[in-house]
């Protein structure tokens, strides 16, 4: 990988996308540093405990902090990613959606621009719902010079905090499609990677704070902290096997003979990749899961001691159907959204439309039956592998606090949210170098010709 990106630093219209890319990732990890106005959010964040797997937490992650402390990029990326998925699953309910999908050019950038201004109404009500949670926990500024902002002066104070956030929802998701016009990558996928790498330092010193880790508790923290890294490379290593493998389907065509020329008659292969959901499903799990979590923040004062006490503790992180419950929603969502990528119908009717068929198969219904069946199996792997790479990390932390507790130590390693975050940067990395290799290789092509 790092021969790719010094190779393509060689080439001087590479090296202007990666610049051109680093730049924007610089404006927008400055944007996530600057606080919106009439804000008052401390060193400490808005969020007591970052090791929670509450909502919050998991927008904290996404955003790279910003969320944390109430910036200007608070909202980040998010909107624009629900956004996407809204409009992908409105485009299998709704018909003209659905068409205008196979109308090429034209019919992507109505959907883009559809998308855009859902996203923009994502933001505005997220940005609202951040705005009220800041006011209620006291986050705000009151007064300035001993005058106190009420009436006029309060609705002023939350139209600019709105404003803002929504603004910075806007100029982000403009980031990330200049990067796509312009740099080297997804712009979305590089804003996100970017926002998550800037977690690390804090996660890594996490591990090593005087009150939790090994330099006041020594002991077990002296194998369970180098165990992290460890555990963290064959993580990394197993993504990139597990993004890599894909199931190659054969397709025979058929020899046409046109005029005195031959065509046709070659075999050759219908790749299915194994992850063919990507990080999809996780986002999708942890964006479920992390919701009783948030709502129990603003109820936990009146249901201590109730049965709904006990009904939220089973989504803490900390829980042990907190796992089961992790596990089954990835593989319903794998399959739902390989559902909505794949129609095995349509598949069928390409293949025998262009003069192919699978040997042994039938065209028609039986070699979309074959190509649903394969499918279906191939979505079930790939689901158990994700749930792996996800679920390892919590029951790590699980089994930590476990084993330090039973041996005198309060403190386990909190880990729950690695696994989201290692499969979105590994899959970001590799996608970057995919599409730089393939640049390299056009380029390489073209010099050959001429």
């Amino acid at each position: 990988m790092f021969k790719t990106f010094v190779n393509a630093w060689k080439i001087a219209d590479l090296r202007k996308k990666m610049i051109y890319t680093a730049l924007i990732v610089l404006i927008f990890r400055v944007g996530s540093a600057i606080p919106v106005p009439f804000t008052n959010i401390g060193e400490a964040g808005i969020i007591a405990d970052p090791n929670a797997g509450t909502f919050m937490n998991y927008l904290s992650l996404m955003t790279g902090d910003a969320f944390n402390y109430g910036t200007i990029f608070a909202m980040s990326i998010t909107p624009y990613i629900n956004s996407s998925i809204i409009m992908q699953l409105l485009a299998v309910a709704i018909p003209a959606l659905e068409r205008l999908q196979h109308e090429g050019e034209e019919g992507r950038k109505k959907i883009a621009s559809i998308t855009r201004f859902v996203t923009i109404g994502l933001g505005l009500l997220q940005s609202t719902a951040y705005y009220f949670y800041l006011r209620s926990q006291g986050y705000l500024v009151t007064d300035v010079a001993g005058a106190r902002y009420t009436g006029f002066f309060a609705v002023y104070q939350a139209i600019v905090i709105i404003a803002c956030f929504t603004a910075g929802t806007a100029l982000i998701m403009w980031l990330g499609e200049r990067i796509n016009e312009n740099g080297i990558g997804n712009g979305i996928s590089i804003i996100l990677f970017a926002g998550i790498v800037s977690r690390i330092p804090t996660l890594i010193t996490s591990l090593y704070k005087p009150d939790v880790g090994y330099i006041r508790y020594g002991g077990p923290y002296y194998v369970l902290t180098p165990a992290v890294g460890i555990i963290l490379i064959l993580m990394v290593a197993f993504i990139v096997w597990m993004d890599n493998a894909e199931r190659r389907i054969p397709v025979q065509y058929a020899k046409r003979v046109v005029g005195r020329k031959m065509y046709g008659g070659q075999s050759t292969f219908m790749p299915i990749k194994v992850n063919m959901s990507g990080v999809m499903p996780v986002i999708f799990a942890s964006s479920i899961l992390s919701l009783p979590p948030t709502v129990e923040m603003f109820v936990s004062d009146k249901i201590e001691g109730t049965g709904w006490e006990t009904f939220f503790g089973l989504f803490s992180s900390k829980h042990w159907a907190y796992a089961i419950i992790y596990f089954v929603f990835i593989i319903a969502f794998a399959y739902f959204y390989a559902s909505i990528q794949y129609n095995p119908i349509e598949m069928s009717k390409n293949i025998r439309e262009n003069g192919g068929s699978i040997p042994g198969i039938r065209p028609g219904e039986p070699t979309a039956r074959y190509i649903g069946k394969i499918i279906g199996r191939i979505t079930l792997l790939g689901a158990l592998l994700l749930s792996v790479v996800a679920l390892f990390p919590i029951v790590f932390s699980q089994v930590s606090t476990f084993a330090l507790g039973k041996a005198g130590y309060p403190n386990g390693l909190n880990v729950s949210l690695g696994g989201t975050s290692i499969i979105i940067l590994v899959g970001v990395a590799l996608e970057t170098v995919k599409q730089l290799e393939s640049q390299m290789m056009m380029r390489h092509y073209k010099g050959f010709l001429d």
